[in-house]
């Protein structure tokens, strides 16, 4: 499990995890949940790092043909980019059919689920992991998404929805498509996984064995395809108290980080470098003295996707490092359409 000081919000913590990246061992191990996974996702959702930057710092250091699994990410995540770019809002619907009718799947994630107390010890552990650091191994976000989705019954895009918020890393095109993917929506067959692949790649406290997902792939189709019985699904689980609370999310940034509604008087006659949550790199070294650098996070897009108290304090400390003010406000405040 990723520690809670695992991804310190600062340019200089990011070069250091990509120097420590080692692609053969990634390659080998990627797949389990204690493996060489990179750690990167958080920085370069959040322009810390571009994808051509990794590519180039982990070239400059290892032999990488286009070939390579860690290649193949990169490309992943560019990919979904330009998938976002083409279908615009699209992506946030089914792109084509699923395993049953939409009607099918419950428009809410269940409590139980949501409380990290289903008695699944892999979906609960990785719930719990999600709280607790704002990361998932992205085999426990596809096993995750497979048993809220062809076990539950919950539509792919509440789900989805559901962890961009408490994600460190929540990348809309990355997130939402790979939700589409285990789906089936997004991809010619849905993926499935059971208790064997669980104990072949996470640690003890993860196995589950006697579980729902302790069937054959050829079961948990069958389940998969089979409609909840009187409609649209929307059952909990009864197994174990929970003890664990969901924390909450936040359309706007909290009162103690010293943000300001916009203020053009602030401005007026300066030349001006905007700051956004997806921009956190270096600034430009060819920017005037004089520029005054304003750091902003639009409401209205908050407020349809509201972020974890984590993911805040990440984005705005290191924006607070770059930019002179910080305003928090609706688009057409900064004279946005």
């Amino acid at each position: 499990m990723m520690l809670l000081d695992t991804f310190p919000p600062t340019r200089e913590a990011a070069l250091s995890r990509l120097s420590a990246v080692r692609p053969s061992d990634y390659a080998r191990s990627r797949n389990a949940i204690e493996g060489a996974v990179t750690g990167l996702s958080p920085y370069i959702t959040h322009g810390l790092l571009s994808l051509p930057e990794v590519l180039a710092g982990v070239s400059s250091r290892h032999s990488l043909d286009v070939q390579h699994k860690f290649v193949f990410e990169l490309g992943w995540r560019e990919y979904f980019r330009h998938v976002w770019a083409f279908r615009g809002e699209e992506i946030f619907e089914s792109l084509r059919e699923g395993m049953l009718p939409e009607a099918c799947y419950a428009n809410t994630v269940p409590a139980d689920i949501r409380q990290a107390a289903t008695g699944v010890p892999v979906i609960d552990m990785a719930v719990r992991t999600l709280y607790a650091t704002g990361y998932l191994h992205n085999h426990a976000r596809m096993w995750l998404a497979s048993y809220v989705m062809h076990v539950r019954k919950v539509h792919w895009r509440v789900a989805a929805d559901w962890l961009y918020g408490h994600l460190l890393d929540g990348d809309l095109a990355s997130n939402h498509l790979s939700w589409q993917w285990v789906a089936g929506t997004g991809s010619s067959k849905p993926y499935l996984f059971n208790a064997d692949n669980v104990a072949r790649y996470a640690p003890a406290a993860w196995l589950s064995p006697g579980s729902v997902i302790d069937q054959s792939y050829e079961a948990l189709d069958r389940l998969a395809r089979q409609p909840v019985r009187g409609g649209r699904a929307q059952h909990e689980v009864p197994s174990v108290s929970p003890d664990l609370v969901e924390p909450p999310l936040f359309t706007g940034p909290p009162s103690d980080l010293a943000w300001a509604l916009p203020d053009p008087a602030a401005v007026a006659d300066r030349e001006v470098w905007l700051v956004h949550p997806w921009n956190l790199g270096e600034l430009p070294a060819s920017l005037h003295p004089d520029t005054v650098v304003v750091g902003i996070f639009l409401s209205d897009f908050h407020r349809r996707w509201p972020w974890s108290e984590r993911r805040w304090r990440f984005v705005a400390s290191r924006m607070a490092e770059l930019a002179t003010l910080r305003w928090h406000g609706d688009s057409s405040s900064f004279g946005m359409r």
